[in-house]
């Protein structure tokens, strides 16, 4: 956990800082400054009325580790490799962070990292025989996000974890603490029978839902949830970065709001499960929808494969007590962020740091009658929040598409920090100085699991969807689709592939050009300098 020193190349400070916020199964829609008139996001409110907030923000995948990577690389799964929860990112991969620290910023990743499959190891369908290419890496480097490597005495972290020469893991969701935050807990006076608990029923807390396990409050106190943990160490972290006089980036990552719903505390009754609005999506009756999502629609949530299997919504009253514990659970967010933009303040360095405030992906929270998310390839677990407020930038709202891909492609562009080959994002830099500009004209979302895990279940292995202005089309392995027309349908109910051939047509085309444009040249070029 210590915080090496970066040598600034020029020999003083210079360029922006930049705090980049990013929560875990987020919706686009559960923010007040996206209209949500229930939840109070006061915090997050503020970031939205000083920057530009992107209305129309879209994932490049819908699932964690492989849009988590697209982050940090701004190149699809299928370029870099990490299209499912189950393997690792390259260990070699160059990202826009290791750019950040070659033009000396001090660079942190405090929180979710989810770069390797260490949380997700049960996704894993051993493979027959042997991989397509050998392992080129050092033994153990794709061990970081192990858990058990944390209830070790002394842990050694990497000097540079694909470009971070900082690290302080929080890796699990709900009341399981693991990483950095548990050993951090632990020093703080926490009970490590309260904080390391199983995904299951018997887990330790309090006032559980009768409906559903996952929804229940810690048996610890608040000071020591994940949320704590991540506002309390990045501003540590900037207060730090300060002290050396050195430009900083910090990766500010919150496990919360996935599930499961434990949010501590008196966060746990901020809202009341009968305030809550549930979406009139949930009675579709998926009659144009793809076989797969038919089938998890008749599982209920407690009859899950496991705790992060993707299902129905159960009945409106365990729908209601989910919703109104991520409510509680994102409120506690937004405090935290409070906290670390009076830090800014506190340092005089607000006019001087770029925040940005996004997620991985959505959740499907009720809407089609579907829970949670994969495979599921609608608005709910497809859009998200996407905030850039940057200095010398005009606040404004823009409906002008953007993707998670374009934010470190933007990032760089913003702070004069130099690309790399391969990068398939753009830059929204023109949209932040004209609302009503667009660098992009569609946005493509891959949506894959290995080949033999598909085999061994009724899901696609493959899902390509395309959003344009207007329309979201997708279409999977098993030739099954969906259009809708996001402007008049924005519930999307009524699929338009057998009434309008003529829209179908027209988005099939714009599919076939994204997927050549998305074709990656970059693997293996040539290359003058080492990542």
């Amino acid at each position: 956990m210590t915080q090496d020193k970066v040598e600034n190349l020029s020999g003083k400070r210079s360029g922006p800082n930049v705090l980049f916020i990013i929560t875990d199964q987020q919706r686009a829609d559960n923010n007040g400054f996206m209209g949500n008139e229930v939840l109070r996001t006061p915090n997050l409110d503020q970031i939205a009325s000083e920057g530009t907030v992107f209305e129309n923000a879209w994932v490049s995948n819908p699932v964690c580790m492989p849009n988590r990577s697209t982050i940090m690389t701004g190149r699809m799964p299928t370029a870099h490799g990490v299209i499912f929860n189950e393997r690792s990112l390259d260990w070699g991969a160059n990202t826009f962070v290791r750019r950040f620290r070659k033009s000396g910023y001090q660079t942190g990743l405090i929180g979710k990292s989810h770069l390797q499959h260490g949380m997700s190891k049960n996704s894993i369908v051993a493979f027959r025989g042997e991989g397509v290419s050998a392992d080129p890496y050092p033994k153990g480097w794709d061990t970081i996000e192990d858990f058990e490597r944390y209830l070790e005495q002394d842990i050694q972290d990497p000097k540079d974890f694909y470009g971070f020469n900082h690290i302080e893991l929080s890796m699990d969701h709900g009341a399981r603490a693991t990483g950095h935050h548990l050993r951090w807990a632990i020093e703080n006076g926490a009970n490590l029978e309260d904080m390391f608990v199983e995904y299951d029923a018997g887990a330790a807390g309090h006032d559980r839902s009768q409906n559903w396990w996952q929804v229940y409050q810690p048996p610890y106190a608040p000071e020591f949830h994940s949320t704590s943990f991540v506002t309390q160490r990045t501003i540590d972290f900037i207060e730090a970065a300060e002290a050396e006089d050195s430009p900083w980036l910090a990766w500010c990552s919150f496990p919360d709001p996935h599930h499961p719903m434990t949010p501590p505390g008196d966060w746990f009754y901020r809202h009341k499960a009968e305030d809550m609005v549930l979406p009139e999506s949930r009675h579709d009756p998926l009659t144009d929808a793809p076989a797969h999502l038919k089938q998890i629609r008749q599982i209920h949530p407690k009859d899950q494969r496991n705790w992060v299997a993707p299902c129905g919504y159960g009945d409106d009253k365990l729908l209601a007590e989910a919703m109104a514990a991520t409510y509680g659970m994102v409120e506690m967010i937004d405090d935290g962020v409070g906290q670390i933009l009076a830090t800014l303040e506190r340092l005089h360095i607000e006019d001087n740091t770029i925040v940005v405030f996004t997620s991985d992906h959505g959740d499907m929270m009720g809407d089609h009658g579907l829970f949670l998310k994969g495979f599921m390839n609608y608005r709910g677990t497809l859009q998200v929040p996407m905030v850039i407020n940057a200095p010398g930038k005009a606040a404004a709202r823009t409906q002008s598409l953007a993707s998670s891909i374009d934010l470190g492609p933007t990032l760089m562009d913003l702070c004069g920090v130099k690309g790399y080959d391969g990068i398939q994002g753009k830059s929204l830099a023109p949209v932040l100085d004209n609302p009503t500009d667009s660098v992009r004209d569609y946005v493509l979302i891959e949506d894959d699991i290995a080949d033999i895990t598909a085999k061994l279940t009724s899901f696609p292995g493959k899902t390509r969807s395309i959003i344009t202005d207007e329309y979201r089309m997708s279409r999977n392995s098993k030739k099954e689709e969906q259009l809708y027309n996001l402007v008049d349908d924005p519930n999307e109910m009524n699929s338009l592939v057998k009434t309008n051939p003529s829209a179908r047509g027209m988005m099939m085309e714009k599919l076939t050009d994204a997927l050549i444009d998305a074709d990656d040249a970059a693997r293996g070029a040539p290359t003058t300098e080492q990542v």
